[in-house]
């Protein structure tokens, strides 16, 4: 059985491995991993769920029970549990969230003491744990909470407001909250930042987070900042690790665009290192050939943000991300931070004196992205009609576009990207292997 996908542990909140019983297990194991016999302090946060506080409550006191000091940040996003481990030398940090998935899932994301994920063999070992409990645990009993600390938002607030080179100077932005982590946050680091803000969907009642708005309904921000006077609007998921963006025209931007911007800033600054770029398999071959036109390396790694993460390394690179908006810029953060790209890519437009739309030029080949809910993770090698389908893909295309197929790391989805010159030969090919999924898979 895989627990931790590709972004942390995520299931339905109440249920195996979200069970108040598995997250006791997961927090004391995982306070005795960190511990080893000394005490050790962890920041814990998370998201506007309304299941967030018992899960933050239940890991807390299983870090508690393995030795640990439990420094509670209540409501924040991801990445500022992320910035808190490194600004109070913590030995870990715990998110709790389900990132963009609807209010009725949870999630939980772990820390090390760098501000990055924790290593895949780490989460191996957690996950033999509760797995080896399942149905064997004693039932416990939830306790309240632990009062936050209003003191770490105001440090994770001033660490963004660091990263800026300058003040934004009443620089007008629109911000989705996503009903997120973020409905606070966001609005208060620009204003921190001296930026103008209007806010929408940052009125979260415990289960709004996410629907229809956000990062993956960027629909209204992009509206609503082409009929106000903002320079740029900006979309966040649930734990605003991601950030979906709009120029003032209301055309919808997403990472690959904001790493050309980014990139070609941070060259012409010298600020880019020869690594180049780091995408994903999903990223754009647009991307990939502009900024080869501009003398950019540019790699791509399987998805997720620690495979991206892992590749800078690899190549010295200090700029990557994902088509989804999860963008790491190295130099400033260890972790995706969807409200520090915002500031960055706000900072660029305002310091160039030009529009968003003058410097977001890059180019996309036609691309479409489907989604597929399936029924079971059958191993695509292993249908033949699925195969001979991206075959006669593949023929169509002849060599001028793309096809991939992957599994979801954190929901049962198989996603189709199909990329080529022509848009309406990428739909119909699009249409035909989600058909063929549909009729093996759903």
């Amino acid at each position: 059985m895989k627990l931790f996908g590709t972004d942390g542990l995520r299931g339905k909140a109440g249920e195996f491995p979200l069970d108040p019983a598995s997250v006791r297990l997961l927090g004391r194991e995982l306070g005795r991993r960190i511990a080893g016999g000394r005490p050790a302090r962890v920041v814990v946060g998370g998201d506007t769920r309304e299941s967030t506080p018992r899960i933050v409550a239940d890991v807390a006191a299983g870090l508690a029970e393995g030795g640990c000091n439990v420094a509670s940040a209540g409501v924040i996003t991801t990445p500022g549990v992320a910035e808190l481990v490194l600004e109070l030398g913590a030995r870990a940090g715990v998110a709790i969230s389900a990132s963009h998935n609807p209010y009725e899932d949870n999630g939980i994301k772990i820390f090390g003491p760098d501000g990055r994920k924790w290593p895949d063999e780490e989460e191996e070992f957690l996950e033999g744990r509760l797995v080896a409990s399942r149905g064997s645990a004693e039932a416990v009993t939830t306790p309240a909470p632990p009062d936050p600390d209003p003191g770490l938002i105001a440090t994770y607030v001033s660490r963004l407001k660091a990263s800026l080179p300058e003040d934004l100077g009443g620089f007008p932005v629109l911000i989705d909250a996503g009903n997120g982590a973020a409905f606070l946050i966001g609005p208060r680091a620009f204003q921190r930042a001296g930026a103008r803000v209007t806010a929408i969907h940052d009125t979260p009642d415990g289960r709004n987070i996410n629907r229809g708005c956000g990062a993956l309904h960027p629909e209204e921000m992009a509206r609503a900042t082409r009929e106000s006077d903002a320079e740029l609007g900006v979309a966040f998921d649930g734990d605003a690790d991601r950030s979906i963006f709009a120029d003032e025209t209301g055309r919808v931007l997403d990472g690959d665009d904001v790493l050309w911007v980014v990139a070609r800033d941070w060259k012409a600054r010298g600020l880019l290192s020869e690594g180049g770029v780091v995408g994903t398999v999903m990223s754009n071959f647009g991307l990939e050939a502009g900024l080869a036109r501009d003398g950019i390396a540019f790699r791509r790694s399987a998805v997720g943000d620690r495979n991206v993460a892992r590749m800078m390394d690899e190549t010295g690179a200090v700029l990557g991300g994902e088509t989804s908006g999860h963008v790491l810029l190295a130099p400033l953060s260890p972790a995706g931070d969807g409200i520090l790209t915002a500031l960055i890519l706000s900072s660029i437009v305002r310091a160039s004196g030009r529009r968003l739309s003058q410097l977001a030029t890059l180019e996309k080949m036609p691309q479409t992205l489907r989604n597929v809910r399936v029924a079971r993770r059958a191993p695509i090698e292993e249908s033949p009609r699925i195969l001979a389908s991206v075959a006669r893909a593949e023929d169509v295309l002849r060599g001028r576009g793309r096809v991939f197929l992957r599994y979801s790391g954190t929901e049962p989805l198989l996603r189709i990207l199909v990329e080529g010159p022509e848009a309406q030969e990428v739909k119909a090919v699009a249409d035909e292997i989600e058909a063929v999924v549909k009729a093996d898979l759903a």
